[in-house]
Formats: C-alpha cells, sequence, structure tokens
C-alpha cells in the first residue's frame, strides 16, 4: 500500500467550530471562485493554476494569514500557495488578498498531509513553510504531531532540488524533536552553523502563535534545510 492510498486515523489537528465573521462569510461565498482550490486527489498543474511559471512557496497550516499574506506582497515575482483547515482563517486571508489586490495566492481548505501526498507534485516547490504547529504537549498526544518521520520525507519529496524547508515552534521539546527527525531525511540538509537551529528569517510576520508564545516568554526555535 502506497503512502497515497493509506487511510489517514490520526490527524494533527481538531478542526473546531469557531466563530465565522459575516465579512469572512462573504469572502468565502463570493472570493473562492478567485482565490481557492478545491481539494480533490489528483496532482495539480501549478504552472496553470497560476498562469506562470514562478518559484512557489508553499505555507502549511497558515492560521490567520499575517506571514502569507506579508510575503505575497513583498514578493509579487513568486507565487504563494497556503493550507489551511479553517475556514475563518481562510476567509480573513481572501479578505486580505481582496483589498491588497494580491493575485499570486491560491488557497487550499484541507488536511495539509492529504493535499501533499495527492495533490501538489513531486519537486515542484520552492519553499515550504511550517510555522508554529500544534505541538500536542501532552505525551500521550505526541503521535498527532505534524513533524515525524513519513511526513518530513513527504515534504522532502516535495522540494525541487535546492529547496527550502523553513520550521518554527516556540515549545522546545517539539523543536527538538523536529530537529532530530529532519536530521534523519536523507535528501535534507541542515543549513544552520553546526547543525542546530537557525537564525530567525528577517522577513517572517510574527504570527499570532509567536505572539501568544512570547507573552508567555517562550524562546522561540527556527529551523531550516535544503532539499539536496
Amino acid at each position: 500500500m502506497s503512502a497515497t492510498d493509506r487511510p489517514r486515523s490520526i490527524r494533527s489537528f481538531v478542526t473546531r467550530a469557531g466563530r465565522i465573521t459575516p465579512a469572512q462569510q462573504r469572502a468565502l461565498d463570493e472570493l473562492s471562485a478567485r482565490f481557492c482550490v478545491a481539494y480533490a486527489p489528483a496532482p495539480l498543474d501549478l504552472q496553470a493554476l497560476f498562469g506562470r511559471s514562478a518559484p512557489r512557496t508553499l505555507e502549511i497550516g497558515f492560521g490567520n494569514g499575517d506571514n502569507l499574506v506579508s510575503l505575497a506582497a513583498a514578493h509579487p515575482e513568486r507565487d504563494f500557495l497556503g493550507i489551511e483547515v479553517h475556514r475563518s482563517g481562510v476567509g480573513r486571508v481572501m479578505l486580505a488578498l481582496e483589498a491588497r489586490q494580491l493575485s499570486n495566492v491560491r488557497l487550499i481548505c484541507h488536511d495539509a498531509v492529504e493535499v501533499l501526498e495527492r495533490q501538489i507534485p513531486e519537486a515542484s516547490v520552492d519553499e515550504i513553510l511550517i510555522l508554529f504547529p500544534d505541538p500536542w504537549p501532552k505525551k500521550r498526544h505526541h503521535k498527532r504531531r505534524l513533524i515525524q518521520a513519513p511526513f518530513a520525507s513527504l515534504a522532502a519529496s516535495r522540494l525541487a532540488p535546492g529547496g527550502l524547508l523553513r520550521l518554527a515552534t516556540d515549545w522546545q521539546p517539539y523543536a527538538q524533536q523536529m530537529l532530530e527527525t529532519l536530521r534523519a531525511v536523507p535528501q535534507l540538509e541542515n543549513l544552520a552553523a553546526q547543525g542546530g537551529f537557525a537564525v530567525r528569517p528577517e522577513e517572517r510576520a510574527p504570527t499570532r502563535f509567536e505572539r501568544r508564545g512570547e507573552r508567555l516568554g517562550h524562546e522561540v526555535w527556527d529551523l531550516a534545510f535544503r532539499r539536496t
């Protein structure tokens, strides 16, 4: 049984029925045709999706989208694909894209693992961002963490040669697990000095979870790996 045929019984997220504002609902109703891509178990033609050939960044779990929108505005020469399971976040990002008249972003509202397995072609993106994924701090929940060996290998396979995988967390035990997991992927090379944690990218917009961690006095750990 291949990875794409294997049924998923453990997910790294919990879908909550959060409040969707009237503006977010309007975006979901009126802007989805422009910015959203429906999930389907078939590889996307990313060049056709964006109507051009350009470097591509994929952000997994973009939350409220501050970083995604900031990067897209700063880099009109790049294309951005965002994956998020919460509809409120997708609606919020579409409102921002409409307000800033950005055309280089597409969104998928679905489980990121299934999207990577079935919808993202191999060696098709130049950068993957995974910022502050749920750390699932209780030991009995560690199996739900996104960054584990099968997913790390899957993400590496979707990077083009030389592509970058960037991660960040404010939960130290998870940071160490991430580092050990990614070090074990043969296709990935750690870009940090002495094989440790990386310097925070200056252009990364602080996410809601990063700001929350700062208020709680948490340190932030960044990782940067290259597809060899």
